[in-house]
């Protein structure tokens, strides 16, 4: 299925050419000069351009120059008379995938462009691999000497090259995007598309359009139809984190999608039919959630056809020394330092400090002390302020408070760090701590925190 642009200034030409293509699950726009066309071509992503070589304002070969320019990953086939089979073929060595002879059938123009359009889903694709296959993403990419991290990858193994949809839950951190990747990656549709979303941080009024497309017309604005990213993420796997934050009208439609595998852009009445693994992730309990009634039962039973739990970092203080050496090296790299390793005092902080922000917040901290290292080893010194108070044995008070109880004073501590370095933003606030933003007020709020007040402080400053 393509998004084509029919330009020509026969209407019936082009209400001919747009039920050929729409009885084919095509999306089919049109415009009847050179003007609308580029226009549209800049507003639109469009697969593929239909052209005809005689337009009231323009040339042909100018129009075939001009849509180069704007799109030239974009292929052009030309529709021509008699007249202008010359000029066709100069256009065809210019460059322009093939040529379309009227009178119009069916059956010649669905060939021309289902050809074109395989075309470039091989070339994006093959330019896709070339980019993210230059990165590591196999099982080398998470270090690890934990039991139950090994365990995990033992069942990615055996369960990568099926169908079966993935949950990955585990506190925010812990890298389950990660994992999800080497699913993808090491399952038979590595070759086609990895499309993450992060389901708590896009609003609900836009979600659904980003997961499942738009037609033309759908809502206000909508000049064109979009294609959405089930569509992108075609034989190959899409990444739900936080799916815990989807609203339960979009649930309605996801459950579609994971047992027909299709759905209904919004504002359309043509189904589209789509092949795409599902991996999704939380770092909320998806059983109390349904228990709340905020998450669908048959959903949550339907995603959780494989169950990967992350274990958070400060069950796999073994992984500490390792994962700091593999971020100094990444971020001396990027900064252009020439540091070398950790003293034993900066390593024996790291193995000391509960990391709450798991191994985003590991990454975090050495990022930062390679930033400010002046030397050719990283010293405790330059490890964040909160990793050295971890470090210097402030929790003896806190043996006469209960877990719950040490759990929410830690957090309101953490959150109010955060506050005071964002100046009070929340939303980057949220960002550092790896939480959705709606999750994160609601921290604050059962805190009793008020952000303003560091907002007050950064104006002081």
């Amino acid at each position: 299925m393509g998004r084509i642009l029919i330009i020509d200034d026969d209407r019936s030409i082009c209400e001919l050419l747009g039920h050929i293509l729409e009885n084919d699950r095509h999306q089919a726009d049109a415009a009847f000069t050179g003007a609308e066309a580029l226009k549209a071509a800049a507003d639109g992503d469009y697969d593929l351009f239909l052209l005809d070589m005689q337009l009231p304002d323009v040339t042909g070969l100018e129009m075939i120059s001009s849509l180069a320019e704007l799109r030239p990953e974009t292929p052009v086939i030309i529709i021509t008379g008699h007249a202008s089979i010359e000029d066709a073929v100069k256009a065809v060595k210019a460059g322009v995938y093939d040529y379309l002879q009227k009178p119009l059938h069916a059956d010649q123009v669905l060939m021309a462009v289902n050809q074109a359009l395989e075309r470039k889903r091989l070339l994006e694709e093959n330019r896709y691999l070339k980019e993210t296959l230059n990165e590591k993403y196999g099982f080398d990419t998470i270090l690890t000497k934990n039991k139950a991290m090994l365990s995990i990858f033992a069942t990615i193994r055996k369960v990568a090259d099926t169908r079966a949809t993935v949950l990955i839950t585990g506190e925010s951190g812990t890298g389950k995007e990660l994992v999800a990747r080497a699913v993808h990656f090491n399952s038979g549709r590595r070759n086609a598309r990895f499309v993450p979303i992060n389901c708590g941080g896009i609003p609900e009024t836009l979600l659904e359009s980003e997961l499942f497309g738009y037609a033309r017309g759908a809502f206000t604005g909508a000049v064109g139809s979009k294609p959405g990213l089930f569509q992108s993420a075609d034989r190959g796997t899409i990444f739900l984190d936080e799916i815990a934050s989807m609203p339960q009208s979009l649930q309605v439609k996801l459950l579609r999608v994971l047992q027909e595998g299709t759905y209904y852009p919004l504002g359309s009445v043509t189904p589209v039919e789509v092949d795409v693994r599902v991996v999704a992730a939380s770092n909320q309990n998806l059983e109390e959630a349904v228990k709340a009634g905020t998450f669908r039962e048959d959903l949550y039973y339907r995603l959780n056809v494989i169950h990967i739990l992350l274990p958070p970092l400060r069950d796999r203080k073994e992984d500490i020394p390792n994962l700091a050496q593999h971020f100094l090296g990444k971020y001396a790299k990027e900064h252009g330092k020439a540091i070398k390793g950790l003293e034993p005092a900066a390593q024996e902080q790291l193995m000391r400090h509960s990391w709450p922000g798991n191994v985003r917040e590991l990454e975090n901290a050495v990022e930062h002390a390679v930033a400010v290292c002046a030397g050719q080893t990283l010293t405790a010194r330059d490890l964040p302020e909160r990793r050295s108070h971890a470090a210097s044995g402030g929790g003896g008070s806190m043996i006469h408070q209960t877990l719950h109880q040490a759990r929410d004073e830690f957090e309101k501590q953490y959150i109010q760090a955060l506050l005071k370095a964002t100046g009070g933003n929340i939303t980057k606030a949220a960002v550092m701590a790896g939480i959705a933003r709606q999750n994160l007020q609601l921290k604050i709020k059962e805190s009793g925190i008020n952000p303003k007040a560091y907002a007050l402080n950064r104006e002081k400053s």
